[in-house]
């Protein structure tokens, strides 16, 4: 028995080193870094950076796919809540996989693929060392890319969140959204179709591809796609006569949109701001308060994963990756390597003109 418990002894030791052992040299990172606050597009420059081996709690991990979101532009300008300290590297949402580990590490190992547990990571790299606290280590299911999982965990778990936690939606319910054709929109719009839950959409009837758009959106479970400037009218409101009230309302806009989902909502209902793009307020009528009793909310992604454990967001992860593998909840990305950061940012900053997301690819 003795003989047993060191034999397996000796093997455990032997699997945790072969595990560290991985890579012992520096590595050569590149890095979209800025030195202080403003356009992305001009304030971004690539840089190159030795990279020690991990040490301690340390992991070094190797960065496969990182997308361009507007909130991480807005970090680089200076206007989002979260600041990293400069100097900086761009990026806070991506998919890595470790490749090598310090000696106290003991929830990750090489080979594991990992997403970061807070926001400022920094992921428009090819490579970095973090503790791995700030990491999670993640699956993928069968048919689900690594592409794929580098873009969950920011809009279609912010879906996911706001379609969960503001009211009690069952099949049959209506929901109104404005920027619908956006990630989260999508996202909301799949979601909410699997569970028999009906969307009405509103879009910007400005765009070059309104049409195409809308039978997009459908394709992918729109009940209704309309332009924001049907929104007001009489027709309009025939239109979804026939339809239960919405019993929540997703605002990512502001301005006028905002106030007619405002009037639109049921009794008991809830608007749900969680962006402005429009850059104008939220202005609500007063008769939807007192008759209505309608509730305003706030959403933000970043809070919720501040407040909840790396169970929590793992449990999220993890139920948003089997959706894809289901084929529930689909995600459109086009690739950038990360040596043509500009463009990608350029693209990014340009949603008229696309309709997925922008990705960096870090491994080419």
């Amino acid at each position: 028995a003795q003989h047993s418990m060191l034999v397996n002894t000796v093997f455990k030791t032997l699997t945790r080193q072969s595990a560290r052992a991985y890579s012992t040299a520096p590595i050569r990172a590149l890095e979209a870094v800025y030195t202080e606050n403003g356009n992305a597009s001009k304030v971004i420059k690539l840089q190159e950076r030795q990279l020690e081996p991990a040490t301690g709690n340390q992991v070094t991990v190797q960065m496969l796919f990182a997308p361009v979101n507007p909130a991480d532009l807005n970090m680089i300008s200076g206007s989002y809540p979260i600041q990293a300290s400069l100097p900086a590297v761009g990026g806070n949402e991506g998919v890595g996989r470790v490749v090598s580990v310090g000696d106290s590490v003991s929830t990750l190992k090489v080979g594991d693929l990992v997403i970061p547990a807070t926001a400022s990571l920094g992921t428009w790299r090819t490579h970095l060392n973090t503790e791995e606290t700030n990491l999670i280590s993640i699956s993928a299911p069968a048919g689900v890319k690594e592409e794929n999982l580098a873009v969950l965990a920011v809009n279609p778990a912010s879906a996911h969140r706001m379609l969960e936690d503001f009211v009690q939606l069952k099949e049959g319910d209506v929901i109104i959204q404005n920027g619908a054709n956006s990630m989260v929109g999508l996202s909301v719009i799949q979601l909410a179709a699997a569970r028999g839950i009906k969307t009405i959409n509103i879009i910007r009837k400005s765009r070059s591809d309104y049409a195409s758009l809308v039978e997009k959106m459908k394709g992918y479970g729109a009940f209704i796609v309309v332009g924001d400037d049907y929104v007001r009218t009489r027709e309009f409101r025939e239109l979804i006569s026939d339809l239960p009230k919405p019993k929540l309302a997703l605002n990512c806009v502001g301005g006028e949109t905002a106030t007619e989902m405002a009037r639109l909502l049921g009794e008991g209902g809830v608007l749900v701001t969680y962006g402005g793009m429009s850059r104008k307020p939220v202005t609500v009528p007063t008769a939807p308060f007192i008759f209505n009793d309608i509730t305003l909310k706030g959403f933000w992604m970043s809070r919720w994963y501040a407040q909840h454990s790396a169970a929590d967001k793992k449990e999220l992860f993890d139920e948003l990756s089997q959706l894809v593998s289901s084929n529930k909840l689909k995600v459109w990305t086009e690739g950038h390597p990360l040596k043509s950061i500009e463009q990608a940012i350029a693209r990014a900053e340009d949603s008229s003109s696309r309709d997925r997301k922008v990705l960096l690819k870090l491994s080419e």
